[in-house]
């Protein structure tokens, strides 16, 4: 088993956030604030709690802006993937950082996923679960019903000793994907170099039987869209009251 939490993460910071426009046409999704807090610091913030030393936030839109705000920060450590000549998505930038990420598993966390946690912090318990002999992903994972500002089909269902498999094009799922895992670096050997999705690498893991998941200890929030900050800030208020 894994011991203790990988001292190094990754952050997808790099998309337009269309849908959360117009607040994205003027900067970057990340820097969108919920409850007074910039997207990115709600993350930057657990990855610290967590005891990760060094953060690798990759950078497209607006690029500037995040630069700018992510300098003055002292844990986790910052080091930005520049992406700056062409958006690589979600796979082809992890593909482009991971001479920064290292050899040994690490975090992957999105920018814009906020989560409250339950009794244990939940980057700890996927830290505790993770195996890398059998697993080369494991995901946090959210239940679709009772997740706030989501109202999709889910992504994945879950067998009982953890093992996903994602869904089927009619199909409703239990799970929704949380933003939030840990990848050895073996989910990206024979990775295309390019833009893709993460989503390809998970399909491939999950038919070596490799992909797990683990189910979120609180309430996960979904900012989407402008309309989904008020759920969770409301969200935040209620759970501090």
């Amino acid at each position: 088993m894994a011991q203790g939490v990988p001292q190094t993460a990754m952050v997808l910071a790099a998309g337009y956030g269309e849908r959360m426009r117009p607040l994205t046409n003027t900067r970057p999704k990340p820097l969108v604030t919920v409850s007074g807090r910039a997207l990115l610091d709600h993350v930057l913030d657990k990855l610290a709690q967590a005891g990760v030393a060094t953060a690798v936030v990759n950078v497209h839109y607006l690029a500037d802006q995040i630069e700018a705000h992510v300098a003055g920060r002292k844990a986790p450590h910052i080091v930005i993937s520049d992406e700056r000549d062409k958006l690589l998505d979600t796979g082809g930038g992890v593909v482009k950082a991971l001479p920064l990420l290292g050899t040994e598993p690490f975090l992957l966390v999105n920018s814009d996923s906020i989560w409250l946690d339950g009794t244990r912090g939940n980057l700890q318990r996927l830290a505790a679960a993770f195996d890398p002999e059998q697993m080369d992903a494991l995901l946090l994972l959210a239940p679709s019903a009772t997740s706030i500002g989501y109202s999709g089909r889910g992504d994945f269902a879950m067998a009982p000793d953890g093992r996903l498999r994602p869904r089927a094009e009619r199909e409703v799922t239990p799970f929704v994907y949380a933003g939030a895992a840990i990848f050895s670096p073996a989910l990206f050997k024979d990775a295309p170099q390019g833009p893709f999705s993460l989503n390809r690498l998970f399909v491939k893991a999950a038919e070596a039987e490799r992909l797990f998941g683990l189910r979120l200890d609180g309430i996960w929030m979904h900012v989407g869209t402008p309309d989904a900050i008020a759920l969770a800030e409301r969200t935040i208020l209620q759970s501090a009251a």
